[in-house]
């Protein structure tokens, strides 16, 4: 089991993940799963990675963006056919990796506030939830230092 993880910031390869993933990621943490406002996070500062799998398939799409020392991240979740096979904690360990590599002192990830199953990853990778809450009261940060 190994993730690939590819840079889809152009247009054609954001249009790649968007088809791919049109019917499973309607439910994107703080946006509507759209073209056009995957675009504006892009222009917003957000670099966007498509993740396949072996078969080449894209299973999900990351967001991340260094801001004053720390890393934001997001992610769609797993096409329901994936879940459970270890992806997730890949997904997580590609931010921290990230993180590492462009000097960030901690990582800070949204989640929608009743994602339960996203709450139980992130507290096994050492993430504090933030009593703040996000978008309307939707959207909880979780913040783990590096």
């Amino acid at each position: 089991m190994s993730l690939q993880f590819f840079n889809a910031n152009k247009a054609k390869d954001m249009k790649k993940v968007y088809e791919y993933t049109i019917d499973a990621f309607s439910d994107s943490p703080d946006f509507n799963w759209n073209l056009e406002e995957i675009q504006q996070e892009v222009k917003d500062g957000w670099s966007l990675y498509g993740v396949s799998n072996e078969e080449d398939e894209i299973v999900a799409a990351v967001f991340f963006r260094l801001d004053n020392g720390a890393l934001l991240t997001k992610n769609t979740g797993l096409k329901i056919n994936h879940q459970g096979a270890g992806y997730n904690h890949e997904i997580k360990e590609f931010f921290e990796e990230k993180a590492k590599e462009l000097g960030a002192k901690s990582i800070k990830h949204y989640c929608r506030i009743d994602n339960f199953r996203m709450y139980s990853l992130n507290e096994s990778h050492g993430y504090v939830k933030n009593s703040e809450k996000l978008e309307d009261g939707q959207v909880v940060e979780w913040e783990k230092s590096i």
